[in-house]
């Protein structure tokens, strides 16, 4: 994860620059949609000025908190950050931007800043939901996961129980959620195998299910342990019988 705050924290930086007088009607995203004569009531100058001591601003503030909050707090934090922080700010310099505007042409900044705030709650709300604990519940002839992901496993369903070390090393996430330490939905391994993944925390040994079927599932809890949760489900199925 660190190589990637490093490098969108240089990608933002380098924002900065790469929008001059010179390419702005082309790639300055409002401007470049303007009529000309709403580009002559626009303060391009001072505006790509501001604009490049954001991104250089940006750039930096990126860099350094998220580091911060990945070494010094956790990589969930971390992952939240890095999702949340650049919305809020273009936010920002959406707000910002209308000062440069004459007053008959904000109507865009506007359409632009609810936009982003859409999608600032839309990206909280996906965080809210994927970081909620997925619990594992075992009734009497089944075990339920709880969660977007979750589902309902008949003991009959079930070929193997074990605890496990190592989840296995993921290549790639095909439907799913991923926040730090919390993995929830399909993915890939390095193998190429499907598995699905319910991993509320990065808690060793976690549990591992295979279905008859040969579909693996891995699951970790938050707050109880992982043993424990494998004991109940051994002695529930066993008394079953």
């Amino acid at each position: 994860m660190v190589y990637i705050i490093i490098g969108l924290a240089i990608l933002f930086a380098s924002l900065g620059y790469l929008i001059t007088e010179k390419n702005a009607k082309h790639l300055l995203s409002g401007y470049n949609s303007m009529r000309e004569e709403e580009r002559k009531k626009f303060d391009l100058k001072a505006f790509l000025n501001y604009f490049k001591k954001f991104h250089l601003f940006l750039g930096s503030t990126f860099l350094i908190l998220g580091i911060f909050l990945f070494y010094a707090i956790n990589e969930t934090i971390a992952s939240i950050f890095l999702a949340v922080y650049p919305i809020s700010a273009y936010i920002v310099l959406a707000w910002r931007s209308k000062s440069y505007r004459h007053s008959s042409d904000r109507k865009s900044t506007y359409a632009s800043m609810i936009i982003l705030f859409t999608s600032l709650v839309f990206v909280a709300g996906i965080f809210v939901v994927g970081l909620k604990e997925d619990k594992m519940i075992i009734s009497e002839n089944e075990v339920v996961i709880k969660g977007i992901y979750g589902e309902k496993i008949l003991f009959s369903e079930i070929a193997s129980l074990k605890m496990i070390e190592e989840t296995p090393p993921i290549s790639i996430r095909t439907n799913g959620f991923s926040a730090g330490k919390v993995n929830k939905g399909y993915f890939k391994t390095n193998e190429g195998e499907s598995v699905k993944l319910i991993l509320n925390e990065h808690q060793l040994p976690c549990l591992q299910i295979t279905k008859k079927d040969g579909r693996k599932i891995f699951f970790s809890a938050r707050k109880e342990l992982n043993e424990s949760i494998y004991t109940a489900l051994i002695l529930k199925i066993e008394s079953e019988n």
